[in-house]
């Protein structure tokens, strides 16, 4: 590898980069800064892979540059091949992967695509371990499994872990023997909490990237990732790459259209056709893999509230259903005072096509839900801005609905951008994503908690 790269770099320290910027703001900020270029060596190389490099940055502490090389492999590299192309097809598909995993909100070591080979992330030192989910029963799970039919389905996924040990052709393990082995990466210790955030997580991406990959009618069958931990944050991360070496994909759940490595692993004869069939699958997933980080599904939710004094409890909903990428209007209507405008508003919105989630925003009598409820088959959500001097009597007009109306009522402004998300998400991917995410990162965190009291107490 050459002697230097070019790279955008932005003097903040340590410390003030960990205290003021989380890493979303801090590629904002790479990518503003996108002319102000400086010139950064490449340090040793940390690490070397079948099929990837990892360099140390020495001008950018607590990064490292993951350099992918052309090259594929099979049974613990007993096949191995030089296939052109490869490192660029690998980086732009781990790349697209990543950014659609940390935009949903899941955390991992990716930073940014640097080069078409190379991308930037958190120096992480890594857990030796391979976390697999499986949704059908395939490959060594068969035979590790006798009786067990292909194409066996597992509700919820299956999950397995595998000790990284070329040596010993990668043993499974159990969770009681990587407690036993009582790792220590970067300063931290993996015990229960640590491993049960790894297997939560496990499950949660893949949930997202089949949900993802069900967009382009393609079955994820199952896929192995690894973890690290941040050097620099002390935390578990989602490390290493993600790309079709990772994965089982099935166009339209059918095997024989199978289009990762698989391919690979299936021939009896290496010849230059058959490396070329395999190098198509790879740039078909390529392909593809790009198009899993557009929604397919439009959809906005629609505040209308009865008076311009709820603006401020109509914006919290707002910025919510932002924050989970669905558009949000905010509008001004009283169905007592105005009922025909009421209903204006609301067959604009009808109009046009777009699938459109209201939400009711009255206190005292609220009319304005049930109006609309019973006067349009979109959803409709009441979420009343009560006061504490009569909310308790407010509360019932949004409760007690006549007979033929099925509005909810949700009284947390934060609970009804979540509530329209949810509706959204059984047709939006990209919506989906966030609420999953966030029920993981939720998990975690009660977990890290529970843990900081254990060691409290103790």
């Amino acid at each position: 590898m050459g002697g230097s790269i070019r790279i955008f770099y932005i003097e903040i320290s340590r410390s003030q980069n960990e205290a003021l910027w989380s890493r979303n703001k801090w590629i904002a900020l790479l990518d503003s800064k996108m002319e102000n270029t400086a010139e950064l060596k490449v340090g040793k190389k940390l690490n070397e892979g079948k099929t990837k490099e990892v360099y140390e940055l020495p001008e950018l502490p607590g990064y490292v540059l993951m350099q992918s090389k052309d090259q594929i492999t099979a049974g613990n590299a007993a096949r191995k091949d030089h296939m052109e192309g490869k490192a660029a097809i690998s980086n732009k598909t781990t790349s697209c992967v990543f950014k659609l995993l940390q935009e949903a909100g899941v955390k991992t070591a990716f930073v940014r695509k640097y080069s078409d080979t190379a991308f930037v992330a958190a120096h992480c030192e890594m857990i030796p371990i391979e976390w697999v989910c499986r949704r059908i029963a395939t490959g060594s799970f068969l035979k590790r499994h006798p009786g067990v039919k292909e194409g066996y389905k597992f509700y919820p996924p299956k999950l397995e872990m595998f000790f990284k040990d070329d040596a010993n052709n990668d043993p499974q393990w159990s969770a009681e023997q990587l407690l036993e082995a009582k790792f220590n990466c970067a300063g931290l210790q993996i015990g229960q909490t640590e491993v049960d955030i790894m297997s939560h997580s496990t499950v949660a991406i893949f949930e997202i990237l089949e949900k993802a990959w069900s967009t382009q009618d393609c079955t994820l069958v199952d896929m192995k990732i690894e973890f690290g931990v941040d050097v620099s944050k002390k935390e578990i991360v989602l490390a290493d790459v993600i790309d079709n070496d990772s994965w089982r994909l099935w166009p339209s759940g059918d095997r024989s259209q199978q289009k990762d490595k698989q391919t690979y692993r299936d021939l009896k004869e290496v010849t230059p056709e058959a490396m070329q069939m395999v190098k198509r699958n790879f740039e078909w997933v390529a392909t593809r893999v790009e198009l899993l980080l557009e929604s397919v599904h439009q959809g906005r939710v629609v505040v209308l509230m009865g008076s311009i004094s709820d603006l401020l409890h109509c914006e919290k909903i707002k910025k919510s259903c932002t924050n989970y990428g669905i558009p949000c209007e905010l509008r001004v209507t009283s169905a007592h005072k105005g009922p025909d405008e009421t209903l204006r508003i609301k067959s604009e919105y009808e109009g046009d096509g777009i699938p459109t989630v209201f939400v009711a925003v009255a206190g005292r009598s609220n009319g304005l839900g049930p109006v609309l409820s019973g006067n349009t088959a979109y959803p409709v959500v009441n979420c009343p801005p009560l006061t504490a001097d009569w909310g308790a009597q407010d509360v019932w007009s949004s409760l007690r609905m006549p007979s033929g109306l099925g509005c909810s009522t949700v009284l947390s402004p934060e609970a009804a951008a979540q509530f329209a998300a949810q509706i959204f998400g059984l047709s939006n991917h990209l919506v989906w994503s966030k609420l999953r995410s966030s029920t993981l990162n939720t998990w975690i965190s009660l977990k890290q908690a529970d843990k900081k009291l254990q060691e409290c107490s103790i």
